[in-house]
């Protein structure tokens, strides 16, 4: 009992780790992405997320994988003690980034100018270029990342993450701040392309201080490593190209189901610029639009989306070393657990930022307040990308890794269709593609949940699960509402208002949630801060 008290524990406290760093930096995304945003307009958001989207792309295509093939190959090798073959994956994992990095941020930088003309936006050509070099940056520091996951300690990844997104926001504002007032051309105020490109070089810099910071955590435990993997008893010693192999074979899945939904993003780049343009639209307002979906709707629906995919991250090692374990019990509990936390956290996020869509996009983009209408139609798809990441984590963990490689592709195909039907009805242009993303996310979350109670067998708790978040997000989406507007008719400004707004629904969601006993001390124990709510709801008999 208390052996099993303690790996709950230990699940619990990293996951809540990583979703701490997950929502820090996703809050310092938005300090730097507010200024750029402001500086660059719509249309340089069009032009920095077309150079990102690609650069994404061919990202996962070189290290997506990774980081979950190697925490899973790692945690099922220490469960069984067998330190040696752990300390190999590493480094097989180590020399095939290093290929795949270099191959690819070569590849990137020879066919700069054809993507950008590929996608109908040819000024994205700077922003794609400053993206190459890292590639191998990032695919480098995924190895060190999968293997602290790996041996289920999330602090390394945490701190990276929060040191590269710090720099990321500095460097990215100021490069762009630089750049805008270089080369500007005859009868323009400023170099929109040069300034895009300016914002994607303080990706890489980032990047490279989170290298930095895992390099020297590993360096700083590795002795100990290396003298635990000599001294060990394993039975059976793997070879590298065998376990080149299993790392093939383990991040392919991976790197095609996170690939069909890059590749969304980039059928959206090429059809929706085309179908506006052929609508009637100049290139300039076609990118414009775009620049509302890509830096403003996906910006802000992906926010809280990064709690649950630090969840998955974090559950993955845990089940795979339970499932290989065959504590079947412990498998099916993490399920349900995971699951309830996701959906607890994102089905208040997406009706929060539903009804407020419009005025926080004023509020955070007061130099570009348009597009908010994108965030009030398609904050739902919040919940479903959150259903698909939890699951995947999960899947991945017990081992069904090829399941939402299915799921992502049949979301693609949805997304595709819906596209072509959408975009082009003059009374929705840009929307299309926003209620095409939530058709393709709902798509692929009912097949991974359907697929994943059809093989653990596991019944998940719909009404903990589902039916108490929605209730709870229900009574706050209304109390959101009416404390605004009775805000705004005695103090008519937007950004106090709409504080008082988020503020106030936050407290009504966990009160409710309380109150009907849709969170309980479990369910807290998972969340940054979550003892600290314990002990208040403790004193407040609520709990």
């Amino acid at each position: 009992m208390a052996a099993a008290s303690k790996k709950r524990g230990s699940f619990i406290k990293q996951a809540a780790i990583l979703a701490s760093a997950g929502i820090l930096v996703r809050f310092l995304g938005f300090v730097y992405r507010v200024p750029l945003t402001n500086m660059l307009g719509d249309e340089g958001n069009g032009i920095y997320s077309t150079g990102y989207y690609i650069y994404t792309f061919l990202l996962i295509l070189s290290s997506a994988g990774l980081p979950a093939a190697i925490s899973k190959l790692v945690s099922e090798r220490l469960a069984l003690k067998q330190y040696r073959n752990a300390h190999r994956v590493f480094q097989t994992a180590l020399m095939l980034s290093i290929a795949f990095g270099v191959f690819f941020a070569v590849l990137m930088a020879l066919t700069a100018h054809q993507a950008a003309a590929l996608v109908k936006l040819p000024n994205s050509y700077y922003a794609i270029l400053t993206l190459c070099p890292t590639l191998l940056i990032v695919a480098i520091m995924s190895v060190y990342r999968g293997y602290f996951q790996g041996m289920n300690t999330m602090v390394p990844t945490a701190i990276s993450q929060i040191v590269e997104q710090i720099f990321n926001a500095f460097f990215s504002v100021y490069l762009a701040y630089v750049l805008l007032r270089t080369h500007v051309p005859i009868g323009m105020q400023k170099n929109i392309p040069l300034g895009a490109a300016g914002g994607t070089m303080g990706t890489g810099i980032g990047a490279l201080a989170g290298l930095i910071v895992v390099l020297l955590s590993y360096l700083s435990i590795r002795p100990y490593l290396v003298r635990r993997a000599k001294i060990c008893r394993q039975q059976h010693e793997e070879s590298k190209k065998v376990l080149l192999g299993e790392i093939l074979k383990t991040a392919w899945p991976i790197i095609v189901g996170t690939a069909v939904f890059s590749i969304t993003n980039l059928i959206d780049i090429g059809m929706v610029m085309n179908m506006l343009t052929a609508s009637g639209y100049s290139q300039t307002e076609a990118t414009i639009l775009y620049g509302q979906l890509s830096g403003k709707y996906v910006t802000l629906t992906t926010l809280p989306v990064a709690i649950s995919s630090a969840i998955a991250t974090a559950v993955l090692p845990s089940i795979a070393a339970s499932n290989r374990l065959r504590e079947h019990h412990q498998v099916k509990r993490k399920m349900n657990l995971t699951m309830r936390v996701s959906m607890i956290i994102s089905i208040p996020a997406a009706v929060g930022i539903g009804v407020l869509g419009p005025q926080i996009i004023a509020m955070l983009f007061p130099s570009a307040s348009d597009g908010g209408i994108l965030l009030r139609v398609g904050a739902i798809s919040i919940i479903f990308l959150a259903l698909c990441q939890t699951t995947t984590g999960i899947l991945q963990g017990i081992g069904h890794i090829q399941v939402p490689v299915v799921g992502a592709l049949l979301g693609a195909v949805m997304k595709v269709i819906l596209n072509a039907l959408l975009i082009p009805i003059p009374a929705l242009n840009v929307i299309g593609a926003v209620l095409s993303t939530t058709g393709c996310y709902l798509v692929a979350s009912i097949f991974d949940v359907w697929m994943l109670s059809r093989i653990t067998k596991v019944r998940f708790d719909i009404k903990r699960i589902l039916m108490k978040p929605i209730l709870g997000s229900a009574v706050m989406g209304a109390a959101a509402l009416g404390v605004y507007y009775g805000c705004y008719t005695f103090l008519p400004y937007n950004m106090p208002c709409t504080i008082i707004a988020i503020v106030a629904a936050m407290f009504v969601y966990g009160f409710v949630m309380l109150l009907i006993k849709g969170i309980q001390k479990e369910d807290l124990e998972s969340i940054p801060m979550g003892g600290r709510l314990i002990r208040l709801c403790q004193k407040l008999h609520m709990m």
